[in-house]
């Protein structure tokens, strides 16, 4: 659901966001190597301290796709995707590059990404792979088809319809609704929903989780399926 962005070309990492949101995806963007590996959570030196002990990632909240230019400055895109292994972080990692040469895609993978897309491409390609590296997240396989009470989403054309009837959702309304049928009943809280459907600048205290489950609710129609658990946050 969530994707980090780093591309120093500063006109394309606008689109690539605006392009990525449109197509569901809560995206944050950054301009040097550096950078991103503060946005996930990695020391900037590498001689430095490490947050936490080898094993499971433990940053506070891992993106699920890292669409990662290689020529990155500063610290090179290269050394990024390397350290984000090692760190054994569940992100995923799509290399952008200008250079078309097998031995440089061969080099990006041998680093760890996982999967390559040479500069110029075909912005519904990027889309698509990046849904597919979000399916082959470390977290457990989900079917593409997610059925609940007459309720039927699909998440890889994300289309939703209940009862036979088409719901007109908006990308982040879906999101969210893909996340609670997700947790298969589990109460999901306002802070994982605003952590996983909105980007890292969303204020907490704005109440958009609030005003988006009222709109979803209202689209969703009668008899209602969501239902607040008070103090605690949502289940479907």
């Amino acid at each position: 659901m969530r994707v980090l962005v780093a591309e120093d070309e500063r006109d394309l990492a606008a689109l690539l966001a605006t392009g990525l949101r449109r197509a569901g995806f809560a995206v944050d963007t950054v301009h040097a190597g550096d950078d991103a590996l503060e946005a996930l959570g990695l020391p900037v030196c590498e001689a430095g301290p490490r947050p936490y002990a080898a094993g499971p990632y433990a940053a506070p909240s891992p993106y699920d796709v890292l669409v990662l230019d290689r020529d990155l400055p500063r610290v090179h895109g290269d050394d990024v995707a390397r350290r984000l292994v090692e760190a054994g972080s569940p992100t995923r990692i799509l290399m952008l590059t200008a250079s078309s040469a097998v031995e440089d895609r061969v080099d990006g993978l041998d680093l760890g990404a996982d999967d390559y897309l040479g500069k110029p491409f075909d912005f519904p390609e990027l889309v698509s792979r990046v849904r597919a590296l979000r399916r082959r997240s470390a977290r457990p396989a989900l079917p593409p088809l997610l059925e609940r009470d007459g309720l039927l989403v699909d998440t890889v054309r994300r289309t939703a319809v209940r009862d036979g009837r088409d719901l007109d959702l908006s990308p982040k309304e879906f999101s969210v609704l893909q996340l609670l049928l997700e947790a298969d009943g589990a109460v999901v809280s306002a802070e994982e929903l605003l952590e996983r459907a909105w980007d890292a600048h969303a204020d907490p205290f704005t109440g958009a989780v609030r005003v988006c489950m009222s709109k979803l609710r209202a689209k969703l129609g009668e008899p209602g399926l969501i239902r607040t658990v008070q103090g605690v946050g949502y289940a479907l």
